[in-house]
């Protein structure tokens, strides 16, 4: 009588289904390009002009949303001083302007979309396009005045530096690291949470910023036990993402914990977390993505909370969206299952 095959152990570690979106390389950043007019101005009649208004929504054409552009010679004869250059593909220079949707002089048959909505709908050109767009707008925003002496800042180098009035002081557009967390137990399990802001049944992978001084692994766990009380080990890499929103990086890790560790959750942030059955992740994987607004509104926590249901009724697991390296962690966690 032949003994049954001993199970296989499930596989620890695990990679990344697909490239984050915002992380491809199909846009080149030329700096050289953001410090030379003449080449500005020689490129300019061909370049291609992508829009932002004051509220962070973007130019966007088709059901499968495309970044609506314009050439640069139908704006003006050489780059506005306004106009931000983002980089080069193919040859073509990409700019972007911002300001009141009437300046981009679009037709009826353009929406304009909430980059964080629609980011994971679009290609990798547009989506690193709209990730430096946004970006640079979120850091001008917040730049005006010199951290040095407190004297208003101008743009130069193309939009990719700023300099102080008093006394020339640059700066450069700034990126906040953050620790994005897939902890599991091994098996089947895995630790979401639910952020105080988030409507009922939303859970996510746990997340935090890098303090000054502290390596990227030291965060992770310094989070995680923050967060939710847990001990991780055998923490690894996963890969990363622009998170232009404001102007943060993505850090994706996956990591280890027992679960019968008792969960002590910090309110301040999170309002609960629970471990989930891989079963549970599939049936709202096949659910599709969940939308906390329709496209056109500029995402908030006011409006996430309004568009779902109250906290008596039940709601189903509701996972992050498409744009997010969330639900690619998650995702490639339940295949490798």
């Amino acid at each position: 009588m032949s003994r049954p095959e001993p199970a296989r152990p499930r596989p620890t570690h695990f990679d990344l289904v697909r490239t984050p979106t915002f992380a491809g390389a199909a846009l080149h950043r030329d700096e050289h390009l953001r410090r030379d007019p003449d080449r500005q101005k020689e490129g300019w009649a061909s370049a291609r002009v992508l829009f932002v208004d004051p509220d962070g929504l973007l130019a966007v054409i088709g059901s499968e949303p495309r970044l609506w552009t314009r050439v640069g010679a139908e704006l003006a004869g050489s780059p506005p001083e306004e106009a931000m250059l983002l980089g080069e593909a193919d040859g073509t220079a990409y700019w972007v302007l911002c300001g009141a949707q009437e300046q981009a002089g679009a037709g009826p048959e353009i929406e304009w979309l909430n980059g964080h909505a629609v980011g994971g709908e679009t290609g990798p050109l547009d989506g690193a396009l709209l990730a430096a767009a946004v970006g640079l707008r979120n850091w001008h925003d917040r730049s005006r005045f010199c951290t040095r002496d407190g004297s208003p800042t101008t743009p130069v180098n193309a939009g990719w530096a700023r300099t102080c009035e008093a006394a020339g002081h640059e700066e450069y557009p700034r990126t906040d690291p953050a620790v994005i967390v897939l902890v599991h137990d091994g098996g089947d399990q895995v630790l979401l949470g639910r952020h105080r802001a988030w409507p009922p049944g939303r859970f996510s992978v746990l997340a935090g910023f890098v303090e000054a001084g502290e390596s990227l692994e030291s965060c992770v766990a310094r989070e995680i036990a923050e967060e939710v009380g847990v001990t991780v080990r055998d923490i690894r890499y996963l890969g990363s993402q622009a998170w232009p929103f404001p102007r943060s990086l993505m850090i994706g890790f996956h990591a280890l914990a027992d679960p019968d560790q008792p969960l002590n959750v910090d309110e301040t942030e999170i309002r609960e977390a629970r471990w989930v059955h891989r079963d549970e992740l599939r049936e709202a994987l096949a659910r599709g993505e969940w939308r906390a607004a329709p496209r056109t509104r500029t995402l908030n926590r006011a409006t996430m909370a309004a568009d779902t249901s109250t906290e008596a009724e039940p709601s189903p697991l509701l996972l992050p969206g498409q744009v997010s390296i969330a639900r690619n962690m998650i995702e490639s966690w339940v295949l490798a299952g």
